[in-house]
């Protein structure tokens, strides 16, 4: 081999070396923190074993747009149960959730809808929800509707609720967890309080991308 063919040769080897180097710090980049099991109890996140299927049901969003188990699936969903009344851990809890989702790329925001599903259907009408929900982020659906599906729907994913007596009028006690449901439309898991965002954040992104690969 000529002395032409060896320089040309190695700098062909030097720049597939370097493109390898620098594909991989490109994926790198692009790869989220995946974080254990145990880390994700640290930050307040619970995945379980094997997610849930839940049954059926045809609620209505504050569009007045049927919300059904279809609505859940091909995207990532957080579902926050709670009403418009609540004084304290309702709005800290959008307020957080707004939080979360506003730095994210837009791919990503694609790929995630933030729900508040009312345990007081009573007074939570559509109307009330849209003056309410958007409020805190207009991408965010507000759910009312039969409130027997609502206490169907809330007792399979392990969230528990109650009218108490408040004087003349209620308010309501609730869990206060956040429900994470899959692409498939399953029960994946819970962020329980307190909330923080960037915490909540690094959760989301690792167990979509664990989920996707």
């Amino acid at each position: 081999m000529t002395t032409g063919k060896r320089v040309a040769v190695t700098v062909v080897l030097c720049l597939a070396f370097s493109a390898l180097v620098l594909l991989g710090f490109i994926n790198k980049l692009s790869k989220p923190r995946i974080l254990s099991d145990a880390e994700l109890r640290e930050y307040g996140t619970m995945i379980l074993d094997t997610p849930r299927r839940f049954s059926d049901f045809k609620l209505v969003d504050h569009n007045g747009a049927p919300f059904t188990r279809d609505d859940l699936m091909g995207k990532w969903t957080l579902i926050f149960f709670g009403f418009s009344h609540c004084p304290d851990i309702c709005p800290s809890a959008l307020a957080t959730l707004n939080k979360v989702v506003e730095p994210l790329e837009e791919e990503e925001k694609a790929n995630l809808q933030v729900i508040m599903l009312s345990v007081d259907p009573e007074r939570d009408t559509p109307e009330k929800l849209a003056q309410y929900v958007p409020y805190f982020n207009p991408d965010f659906r507000g759910v009312t509707g039969d409130p027997y599906q609502i206490l169907s729907l809330a007792t399979q994913l392990g969230v528990a609720y109650q009218k108490v007596p408040q004087g003349d009028d209620y308010t309501v006690d609730h869990t206060g967890n956040i429900v994470i449901i899959n692409p498939r439309g399953d029960y994946h898991g819970l962020f329980r309080p307190p909330f923080e965002e960037g915490s909540m954040r690094v959760a989301w992104r690792s167990i979509a991308y664990t989920f996707d690969h």
